[in-house]
């Protein structure tokens, strides 16, 4: 079910507050686009800078909209175990189709201490967990020995991998079995990655361009690694240009660019400057995304 492109879907804001109806303008295009799943409420999302409830109601109104045609992960992880207990039970509560938990930012807990925070969240509902492993964010690295013994839970069903270690997918194949789900959370390494084992990436760049990575992920899961590579030299300029500045402010000047929200990002984060504004510009003439 949680294969090829999820985009990591932004939120987007109009005069300070979510803009709902562009949130499900937003989902509809991905449906139509192809896109495999879709992943709100992830720092891409702004979690950081929504309210609890916004949070839940944003989750809520991206299940309704996807209706089932394309599965949603929702982010629920928290560095507050409590807190991402209360998340996981709501996406369950509205039908999303798996949970996004993060490994527990800035508080820096033992390997011992994400074992039982992701054992309590795991134990809190029936909802499949997706692991999400970004020591760049969170400070703290999973290591693949103790996602082996989560992986033990019948519900803790994968991982996206933001290490940018490409070996860890041959690791974790290692100490958590070849039927782990897999999934990039970098997309200037997914390629690679895939071709250690991975099936997908959630993914920032699908934002801007769903189609496009879309397309790329199901080259890598076929085999087409020659057809793949085509669409990793269109979509390059693309993953670097959106990184430039918090990859979600990219994300967003890019739609802004194709019409599809506004650009407003939440404090402590701005909107991006001239020059990432012509890189983005330059990246997404070179995918073909606008004239």
């Amino acid at each position: 079910m949680f294969r090829g492109s999820l985009p990591a879907l932004v939120t987007p804001f109009k005069d300070g507050a979510v803009d709902f109806a562009a949130l499900e303008a937003l989902v509809e295009w991905h449906v139509s686009e192809g896109s495999h799943g879709l992943v709100p409420v992830g720092t891409t999302g702004e979690s950081p800078t929504l309210t609890h409830e916004e949070h839940e109601q944003v989750i809520d109104a991206v299940v309704r909209a996807a209706a089932g045609r394309i599965p949603v992960i929702a982010g629920a992880g928290s560095n507050n175990t409590v807190e991402a207990i209360r998340f996981t039970r709501h996406a369950e509560s509205v039908g999303a189709a798996a949970a996004l938990i993060v490994t527990p930012y800035y508080n820096k807990p033992t390997q011992a201490g994400l074992i039982a925070h992701f054992r309590a969240v795991h134990d809190c509902c029936d909802l499949p967990i997706i692991i999400y492993n970004i020591p760049g964010r969170s400070v703290v690295d999973m290591m693949p020995d103790t996602m082996g013994e989560l992986a033990k839970l019948p519900r803790i069903i994968g991982v996206k991998d933001a290490t940018g270690k490409i070996e860890r997918v041959s690791m974790q194949r290692e100490s958590c079995g070849a039927d782990f789900i897999q999934l990039s959370g970098e997309d200037a390494t997914a390629l690679g990655f895939n071709a250690h084992g991975g099936i997908g990436c959630i993914s920032v760049t699908a934002n801007v361009a769903p189609r496009l990575c879309a397309e790329f992920q199901e080259a890598t899961l076929a085999g087409d690694y020659a057809r793949a590579l085509a669409y990793q030299d269109r979509l390059m300029p693309l993953h670097t240009a959106i990184f430039l500045e918090p990859g979600l402010a990219g994300a967003k000047y890019g739609l802004s660019r194709l019409g599809m929200c506004s650009e407003e990002v939440r404090l402590p984060l701005l909107t991006v400057t001239a020059k990432t504004r012509d890189a983005m510009d330059a990246a997404m003439r070179h995918a073909g995304l606008i004239n």
